[in-house]
């Protein structure tokens, strides 16, 4: 089937066959792992993971491919037809939880639309063993920025929370059909077995961070005016001439735990 990239839903098929080989030995996929991909496109990974497992669930929003599909893995070349579950459905409504424990998770996800299901990844967390994704460059390096770089901002912060996260190579544009403007990384996610540091309010720490960057080159005596007083600087250690780029996670979590206790 000639099937055509569509823009609204940030389609670019990968068809390098030496990258792919390169995300298949990264992902090591077992043959009993309960295993989904978002977006799987026209196959490039869903063919060589299915050969690894014994079953295959996979999240795909346009109908055309899910069409594609059920005809494309009928086939024998795959093994038996069951084994891939097709779920036509939108990532960032879909219920990865459904599926059930230690999920592991991949998929090289719509550019358009990557930060959105990252943080719905993340709601469906305590699921999940670990994640491999094939994202836009900058995205990945941000979500693996360190403090005081120009990449980390609120999504660096916010995953680095709840993951441990590794770089694990950079994909050139033609890659890809069509090619991407940008350049492409795979990134690998491992949910932390014990949260480093424990915020006791998560919702408050997410709003403390999402104040902090919401005015980049502001200070955090600015960015945080109505939450935390000159006082709270003082008693945290943290300078308040500093920006939200200058904190590290355990500084925002002291931040969020100290309002949650003098709010009680």
């Amino acid at each position: 089937m000639k099937h055509i990239a569509k823009k609204r839903f940030g389609q670019n098929f990968l068809t390098d066959q030496s990258v792919i080989t390169s995300l298949v030995e990264a992902i090591s996929p077992q043959p009993d792992d309960l295993m989904v991909e978002i977006g799987p496109g026209l196959g490039a990974l869903t063919k060589p993971l299915l050969q690894k497992l014994n079953k295959l669930h996979v999240v795909e929003v346009d109908r055309d491919i899910i069409a594609w599909m059920q005809q494309e893995y009928m086939k024998p070349t795959y093994g038996k037809q069951n084994n891939i579950t097709i779920h036509n459905a939108d990532a960032l409504k879909f219920d990865f939880s459904s599926l059930g424990e230690n999920l592991r998770v991949t998929g090289n996800l719509p550019y358009n639309i990557s930060t959105p299901i990252l943080f719905h990844l993340l709601d469906n967390v305590s699921h999940i063993t670990d994640m491999h994704f094939m994202l836009q460059k900058e995205v990945v390096e941000r979500m693996v920025a360190e403090p005081s770089t120009a990449a980390y901002g609120r999504l660096s912060v916010m995953l680095q929370y709840r993951l441990q996260m590794e770089y694990l190579f950079t994909v050139p544009p033609e890659a890809f059909n069509p090619a991407p403007k940008v350049e492409s990384a795979f990134v690998r996610c491992v949910p932390h077995a014990t949260l480093p540091f424990v915020a006791k309010d998560e919702v408050l720490f997410a709003k403390v961070v999402l104040a902090a960057f919401g005015q980049r080159r502001k200070t955090l005596r600015n960015t945080l005016k109505g939450l935390l007083d000159d006082d709270g600087f003082t008693m945290l250690n943290i300078n308040s001439q500093h920006r939200a780029e200058n904190l590290s996670v355990a500084d925002f979590v002291a931040i969020a735990n100290h309002l949650t206790q003098i709010s009680h």
